[in-house]
């Protein structure tokens, strides 16, 4: 068996946190029913890039990287006075309730915490967003560029003479998942151990906060405001990515003892800069760092990425190509992973899906899926899991309750 099987997730959630949590317990067992809206889907479903430029429900990559696991997906218009009920026995079917909308969403339903425990007493409800359920700014919605913002780590991004440049992505959006998963899975075993459910309200941004944990000491015990650095490290010199040959290519190194200087001379023939007695030592490399950092990169631009990262490594100094998506793709040691597996989609044909991040358990495989096309599984849930007669289904669908 699989860690998760028999475990029965009711997921409200939508865009990257909230599915990105679930998805791990999809990926071993769990059997989840994604809740969406015809009327309202997942934004995830209308974003780019597109599969040939289509746009659609069905068509965005952004959507299929979230979901790429077994989940059934179902649409439910919770504005229709009918809903609730709907929603209520979904409930009594799941032993977890996820959820990761702007606070008080779910109570304006009727789905509150204590909603739900007069439904099922042991249910688990996960809320995951930006500030939590209480306080001053609990209120305020916000998705993962604002957090990644608010969070100290856009203004340390960038270069020291132009202003922030913030993360490409929303970098919170994969680090929160990660104590998401962990303290559902606590309460899963605290539920076994006690028959009790329990409401884990999780403020995406106290996890993220462990991501700027020395920059807080420091600038509450040193009284120091940390500031862009560009690829430069207090501890590392030289340490950045330099230009290499070909278009657009490039090479991060890193050397950060004695030692790692004296290899990566030898590495680039020990010229005469070298010698030099304010390159010695790490403070003099770093007073001296720009001169240094155009030393570094006449010796790179000679040579492509591919063999200043194999030659530094040999040596073994710190060194990574500055990959493109066409390297990661082709990638060699990704593909003996297996990282992406091409599924069959009913919309978009054979569509790469990438493979869990982390982890692989040995004794117990995960599970990979093309994602659930919006209301695919409706009259399966809603008739055979949750025992509407097909009458009954039938006129509610009329009505717009399935919307």
């Amino acid at each position: 068996m699989r860690p998760f099987e028999g475990v029965k997730i009711l997921d409200f959630t939508w865009l990257g946190v909230g599915p990105l949590t679930v998805n791990y317990f999809n990926y071993y067992g769990a059997t989840t029913i994604k809740v969406e809206s015809a009327l309202r889907p997942d934004p995830f479903r209308i974003s780019t890039p597109y599969k040939e430029g289509q746009i659609g429900p069905e068509t965005s990559y952004g959507f299929h990287h979230a979901h790429p696991t077994k989940a059934m997906c179902v649409t439910l218009n919770m504005k229709h006075p009918k809903a609730k009920e709907i929603a209520e026995r979904l409930i009594q079917w799941a032993d977890i309730v996820t959820d990761n909308f702007t606070p008080g969403t779910m109570e304006k339903w009727g789905l509150g915490y204590e909603d739900l425990k007069k439904i099922k007493p042991e249910i688990i409800m996960m809320r995951t967003c930006m500030h939590g359920q209480t306080g001053p700014l609990a209120r305020q919605p916000g998705l993962g560029f604002v957090l990644t913002a608010i969070s100290g780590l856009a203004p340390i991004t960038g270069w020291p003479d132009r202003p922030p440049s913030g993360q490409y992505f929303a970098f919170t959006d994969f680090v929160a998942p990660l104590f998401n998963a962990v303290c559902l899975m606590a309460a899963l075993d605290y539920r076994r151990r006690t028959g009790k459910g329990q409401c884990l309200d999780m403020a995406q941004h106290e996890s993220v906060l462990r991501c700027v944990g020395p920059l807080l000491l420091d600038s509450v015990v040193n009284r120091r405001e940390p500031t862009p650095k560009g690829n430069r490290f207090d501890y590392a010199a030289p340490h950045g990515i330099y230009r290499c040959k070909g278009e657009d290519r490039w090479c991060a190194i890193a050397v950060f003892s004695d030692e790692e200087w004296e290899s990566f001379c030898r590495v680039i023939g020990n010229p005469v800069w070298t010698k030099e007695p304010k390159f010695h030592t790490l403070l003099g490399r770093k007073e001296n760092e720009d001169e240094l950092d155009k030393f570094v990169e006449g010796w790179t631009s000679q040579r492509s990425a591919e063999e200043v990262m194999a030659l530094m490594q040999g040596a073994g100094v710190g060194a990574g190509l500055a990959a493109n998506i066409k390297d990661v793709v082709e990638n060699p040691q990704l593909k003996h992973y297996g990282c992406y597996q091409a599924l069959e989609h009913p919309y978009m044909g054979k569509v790469p899906i990438y493979n869990p991040p982390g982890f692989n358990l040995s004794k117990a495989p995960h599970e990979r899926a093309s994602p659930p096309v919006l209301g695919e599984h409706n009259e399966y849930v809603y008739t055979k899991l949750i025992g509407l007669p097909d009458e009954a289904f039938v006129q509610l669908m009329g009505e717009g309750v399935f919307d």
